[in-house]
């Protein structure tokens, strides 16, 4: 699918401080960037840096005072597809060596502490099966609710909550298929049809042999997904991330058919 997708993001760097913005659509195989067109005022030069692995493009820059920046892009996204429930699910010893980390618990995923839950609750479950029966539990258990979280909130936060948004629900996803033995890792997209438009956090399970592009909050449709960044969990991928702090003064985010 072709898209067309543009963000722009004002914010007030007020002291100066260093900035790392995420919002270029990524490099990835499948995924063909067409053209694209970056602009800031004030003028600025950013430094640009590729991840090997998984193509994102990070902006790195000094930023003072109010900058405002403007990304556009036109990319033809692939042919990406749903999980279906009979794909398998590996043994560790058979995981490639880099997916290894993606079982392991992180920041915001402490998977570590679900394993009783994710066995009473799923346990005749497996593979795509047991990933499928993990998002029916999520979206029949959690409300998609503003200002019930905040950048400090860890699935273990919302398991208890049963509300938030996007990261919130892909945290919770992420934690519960960890907890089930499945590598998962999270992805920030840009997403068509998703009301009201924004950044988008979702995430990707490794079975079969292949990921597998998960959004438990069942509001974007999984072929509309232009991925950004991919990462263990919302530290890695934020559209924006800085040493000191900042002040929102306004955003936005469109995606629609090129």
């Amino acid at each position: 699918m072709k898209l067309r997708v543009r963000s722009e993001l004002v914010y007030r760097f007020d002291p100066p401080t260093d900035a790392i913005y995420l919002i270029k659509v990524a490099d990835w195989p499948g995924q063909t960037l067409i053209e694209e067109t970056l602009t800031s005022d004030p003028s600025l030069d950013f430094h640009e840096d590729v991840d090997p692995d998984f193509g994102a493009r990070t902006l790195r820059c000094h930023l003072e005072g109010e900058v405002a920046l403007t990304y556009e892009a036109t990319v033809d996204n692939g042919k990406l597809l749903g999980l279906p429930p009979g794909v398998s699910q590996h043994d560790w010893n058979d995981l490639p060596a880099e997916v290894l980390i993606y079982t392991r618990p992180s920041r915001y995923c402490p998977s570590d502490q679900f394993g009783r839950f994710v066995q009473r609750s799923f346990g005749d479950t497996s593979g795509g099966a047991r990933v499928l029966a993990i998002l029916e539990w999520i979206r029949d258990n959690v409300d998609y609710e503003h200002g019930v979280s905040d950048t400090e909130t860890t699935a273990a936060r919302t398991f208890i909550d049963r509300a938030g948004v996007c990261r919130d629900f892909t945290h919770l996803g992420i934690t519960l298929c960890r907890a089930s033995g499945i590598p998962a890792r999270a992805v920030s997209a840009y997403a068509h049809e998703l009301q009201p438009p924004d950044f988008h956090a979702v995430f990707e399970v490794y079975l079969d042999h292949g990921w597998w592009l998960i959004d438990p909050t069942g509001l974007a449709p999984i072929e509309g997904l232009v991925r950004i960044a991919s990462g263990r969990d919302a530290a890695d991928i934020a559209f924006l991330t800085t040493q000191g702090t900042c002040e929102h003064v306004r955003q936005a985010v469109t995606v629609a058919p090129a």
